[in-house]
């Protein structure tokens, strides 16, 4: 693991309560590896316990979050600010429940003018439960 719930804030702007990503897993080129614990207490729980559908996509974004600081630190720079441009061909298809794991893969595609294409794709107990594909802004604020 490289970096765990006690570190990540080192990648991420978000903080508490919105902080959707736990754990930045590894990190290898193009593709990153997350996880997030579901709590019960989380922001994005809905009244019938389980997470909307907004939470996995910031779930998604922070992921991908995550893996631009990461990239951003291991060149000793300061970690960027993120914004969703546009969200694409979302696919949810089961809302994980308060205990769950959450296990996403990021996939950065091609960069043009500090837009970055991404795909996403979150799993729950090794089922695919929500995919997507984004367009990414990246600044140094």
């Amino acid at each position: 693991m490289l970096y765990n719930k006690e570190t990540i804030l080192q990648l991420i702007p978000q903080r508490n309560p919105i902080i959707m990503v736990h754990d930045l897993v590894d990190a290898e080129g193009d593709i990153c590896h997350t996880t997030l614990s579901v709590e019960p207490d989380n922001f994005f729980m809905e009244d019938d316990g389980r997470m909307s559908e907004a939470g996995l996509i910031e779930h998604i974004a922070q992921s991908a979050s995550a893996f631009a600081g990461y990239r951003c630190a291991i060149k000793n720079e300061p970690a960027p600010v993120g914004y969703i441009g546009e969200v694409k061909n979302f696919h949810c298809y089961a809302r994980p429940s308060a205990g769950s794991i959450l296990e996403t893969e990021i996939n950065f595609g091609a960069e043009v003018n500090g837009i970055t294409i991404m795909s996403g794709s979150t799993k729950c107990n090794g089922e695919l439960i929500a995919d997507t594909k984004m367009k990414i802004f990246v600044t140094q604020e």
